[in-house]
């Protein structure tokens, strides 16, 4: 852990909130995100990814739970604001848990997204297109 992270200003986060954060925003010194979910089994899949993730990489977020939604707050506590911590968990957050095989060809099909029964995760569709 270094002592001398660097902390980025508002106008430096809200200018690297593109691309895959697109759907990340920053607001009360937190990079937040909301995850809409299908039901309690889909929020618990995301809490539980979240989870895994931040320990892995001792970067820790709060967290607010719900029965159709969670919601991911990071900032990096020593350093008391937004740093490349907070930007490369945020990143692998996103390709975790909006990740759909389906989409990408392959072997794994992915969930059936046409069979309530299945789904989970309401997953978002880009900002860039309508």
């Amino acid at each position: 852990m270094t002592n001398q992270e660097r902390v980025y200003s508002e106008e430096e986060i809200r200018e690297r909130l593109v691309g895959p954060l697109e759907h990340w925003y920053f607001e009360d010194g937190w990079l937040r995100r909301k995850y809409r979910t299908e039901s309690w089994k889909g929020t618990l899949m995301v809490v539980n990814t979240v989870g895994h993730l931040a320990e892995a990489a001792w970067h820790h977020p709060d967290l607010t739970v719900s029965y159709a939604f969670v919601i991911v707050k990071l900032m990096t506590h020593t350093a008391k604001g937004i740093t490349d911590k907070d930007f490369a968990l945020a990143k692998k957050i996103e390709e975790v848990v909006q990740w759909q095989p389906g989409r990408e060809g392959g072997p794994l099909e992915g969930t059936p997204a046409d069979d309530q029964r299945f789904r989970y995760i309401k997953y978002d569709a880009p900002k860039n297109n309508p």
